[in-house]
């Protein structure tokens, strides 16, 4: 399907320059300029089938109804589902221009559409509009030197979820996980039990819980917030997180850890045979019907939550007035309180408007997953620490090299001091 879609992309481009070449009138020119003025597209990448993924159907009903309500103006909003949305991205920066509006995803906005002025600076609208709170985390964390160039409608969050049944069998309670010593002594007694239980999921959770406990100390957290740094690589709060969260995760078992969490999700949620999961507050939706009155969502030890508002909708810069404005009204649409309820009850996701009541919300619409949803949330939104994951920070490839040196202390039984040492080199390649 990608390939395919670049075919058409490619395609499109040929015939374009081709019409060009063969001096086509400059009335045609203008039609074929005037035309992409009155058109403003979306992309976005939300494309599976509802089968798939029902929570994409959701925002593409979302989108679809603005589409409808600009259908006859002066601009016409054009929502485009696409599979290879970065691989666009990444070309269109490349050649020196920049898509209409996108949603760009994890990656976030290319640093080299920053640096060539392709993207639209969103911050003197949302201070103009008072819109601080209905974009939330997005104000402080897409700050880059007093510009916010991305809009995330909503927040990528994470915490604990726990199973108050197996904990309430190792002779333990939720209380317990308040530090992470208690943590540490909690994962002890569920993998004592046997008979298939254990502690928790590691691999790519491993890495969250790294995060969690680098937020847990002043300078951590402030490593965090921050692109890596030789210091950061170097210091005594990386190493202790490393160290820890390695050695967790071989008393753990190597049986219990995986690159991809999905792999063993269906023993938390559905089988109950595990008792803590790291995951995101989406998570309240995969809860087996038999399991809704002992898991429970909780943040990490410390009062600690990893919440970040990743990508997001990006503007081009240097549209017509007509399409920037239309532009606009879409992102005020998205973080409006009508749409971010949708997010909230149809799509189960954490919104990032912060005016909500998710809690009165959830209980309104008598859905146990949403009720979940809205206290896990709510949890997120009132942590004494809440900290950027470090792969928004630290970037895609520093973050896959930590998982990966976890993975292979908890699979292999590699040393722990050695893998640290080679993470360290690995890393200081990687910043240069």
């Amino acid at each position: 399907m990608k390939k395919k879609l670049v075919s058409v992309l490619l395609a499109t481009s040929v015939a374009t320059a081709m019409l060009a070449g063969c001096g086509g009138s400059g009335s045609e020119k203008k039609e074929a300029s005037s035309e992409k003025d009155h058109v403003l597209e979306f992309y976005h990448g939300y494309f599976q089938d509802e089968r798939e993924w029902a929570a994409a159907q959701g925002m593409r009903d979302i989108y679809d109804e603005f589409a409808s309500e600009h259908a006859d103006g002066n601009v016409t909003f054009k929502p485009i589902a696409v599979e290879n949305r970065d691989d666009i991205v990444s070309n269109q920066v490349a050649g020196g221009s920049f898509p209409d509006i996108v949603d760009v995803g994890g990656g976030g906005v290319p640093q080299a559409a920053i640096e060539q002025g392709l993207v639209y600076d969103l911050k003197p609208f949302i201070d103009e509009n008072n819109l601080q709170d209905a974009v939330g985390l997005n104000y402080t964390q897409h700050d880059v030197d007093g510009h916010i160039y991305a809009v995330h409608d909503q927040i990528e969050s994470r915490g604990i979820w726990y199973n108050a049944s197996v904990l309430e069998k190792a002779g333990t309670s939720a209380e317990a996980l308040a530090d992470w010593d208690g943590f540490e002594k909690t994962m002890e007694q569920i993998n004592a039990l046997g008979d298939g239980t254990y502690g928790y999921i590691a691999g790519q959770g491993s890495s969250v819980m790294l995060n969690a406990m680098l937020a847990s100390t002043e300078n951590g957290k402030k490593m965090l917030e921050s692109p890596l740094t030789e210091d950061t690589i170097n210091s005594k709060e990386f190493a202790e997180a490393f160290k820890k969260t390695a050695a967790l995760d071989q008393a753990n078992g190597s049986a219990h850890t995986t690159d991809d969490n999905g792999n063993l999700m269906a023993e938390f949620n559905v089988n109950g045979e595990v008792g803590v999961l790291f995951n995101g507050v989406w998570n309240a939706s995969g809860i087996d019907e038999s399991l809704t009155d002992v898991i429970e969502p909780a943040l990490f030890p410390g009062n600690v939550a990893v919440a970040s508002a990743g990508g997001g909708l990006a503007v081009a810069d240097g549209m017509s007035e007509e399409k920037t404005e239309l532009a606009l009204e879409f992102i005020e649409y998205m973080t409006s309180p009508e749409v971010q309820e949708k997010i909230f009850t149809e799509v189960q996701a954490h919104p990032c408007n912060t005016t909500l009541d998710l809690n009165a919300l959830a209980e309104e619409s008598g859905n146990p997953a949403t009720i979940k949803l809205a206290k896990a949330c709510s949890q997120i939104n009132d942590a004494e620490i809440v900290v950027i994951d470090k792969n928004y920070t630290w970037g895609a490839d520093v973050n896959s090299s930590i998982i990966n040196a976890l993975l292979e202390c908890a699979v292999s039984g590699t040393d722990i001091d050695a893998r640290f040492e080679q993470l360290q080199k690995e890393l200081l390649a990687i910043i240069g």
